[in-house]
This record gives C-alpha cells, structure tokens and sequence, in this order.
C-alpha cells in the first residue's frame, strides 16, 4: 500500500470552495423564466450560491420578496459565512424599504459592514431591468420592471461579464441611500 508524507496542495481555482465545505458549483445553465413566482424562486437560488459578492438593481425592492424573513435570513447567513462578503445594493427609491422594508432595513443595521444600498443617480434613472449578479458568474436579468420575463444563468462567467459592466455603471451613479448606522449624526 503506497503511502504519501507530503500533504496535498490546497485546492484552488473556481471549485476550491467546494472541497473547503461550500456546495459545489453547479452545471453551467441558462434558461428564461416568465412568471414572478419563477423569478423569485430564482432569485432564492443564486442568493444560495453566493460566496462573496451580491449585486442588486431593482427599481424599489418592492417585488420578489426582500422583505421576507426567509430573504433577509439567508442574506444574513450568506454576509455571515465569510468577513469579506458583500452586499451591493442600488434602487432608484428608497421609499418602500423606508415604509415596508423593516426586515431588509434592520439586515442593513445588523450588517452595516458589510452592506451598502445606494440610489441611483439621475445617470441612471431610465434603468427599468433588475438585476441580481452573485459572484459575478450567476445573474437573474429581469428585462423590464413591467414584464415578469427574465434570464437565469447559472456559471457561465463571459454571460455574465456585460450585466457586470451594467451594474458597474449603474453602482458609479449612485448617491447615498439609507445607511445602516447613525455614524455623523
């Protein structure tokens, strides 16, 4: 029987996290949804597969159910898991989350560290498609506010590049929204 005294390398590269205890990433797959109950269900399934970085547009967060206790605790374990994740969040209304939102507001304060939710310069004001981007590899691209249609693609980074860029554009026009500590009062 051979035996080894050297330890294995680490693993690395994009399915390290799975040997470190992370779900594995899944196959690579992209499919149209058309319902909002589609969407949401999407929605819950990238926010399962974030390790480090979720970005969302969306015009008030008033769709899709960011409010639920069920969202805001799989937010909070996803922003628990690892120091260095990330919740980017960008809306073109603040008022929603200010006067329905108190689940998603109260994740702001409890994880102002790691939390920043903006409100779209007037740059960005005509943007009518959310978006919910993990890791930059997963994206939930809603094609208009109006329509439930939408696009879900699981693992494919070069898909995904574009709507990056789009959420990057949109992040760079973004004024202070609501902040999650009373810091400067």
């Amino acid at each position: 029987m051979a035996t080894s005294t050297t330890p294995p390398e680490p693993p690395s590269g994009p399915d390290a996290g799975a040997a470190a205890g992370a779900p594995p990433v899944p196959a690579p797959r992209e499919e149209r949804l058309d319902t909002l109950a589609a969407l949401v269900r999407a929605q819950d399934e990238l926010i399962a597969l974030a390790r480090q970085h979720v970005k969302v547009f969306d015009v008030d967060l008033s769709w899709g159910g960011w409010h639920t206790a069920s969202r805001c605790e799989a937010l909070s374990q996803f922003l628990r898991h690892d120091r260095a994740a990330r919740l980017s969040v960008i809306v073109h209304d603040t008022r929603w989350l200010e006067a329905s939102g108190s689940r998603f507001t109260a994740l702001l304060t409890r994880h102002a560290h790691a939390m920043t939710l903006y409100r779209t310069g007037s740059g960005a004001r005509a943007a009518m498609d959310p978006l919910l981007i993990v890791d930059d590899l997963h994206f939930l691209h809603r094609q208009h506010i109006d329509w439930p249609r939408a696009t879900l693609s699981i693992g494919n980074r070069q898909r995904a590049m574009p709507l990056v860029d789009r959420f990057d554009e949109i992040w760079e026009t973004g004024e202070p929204g609501l902040a999650g500590s009373v810091l400067g009062l």
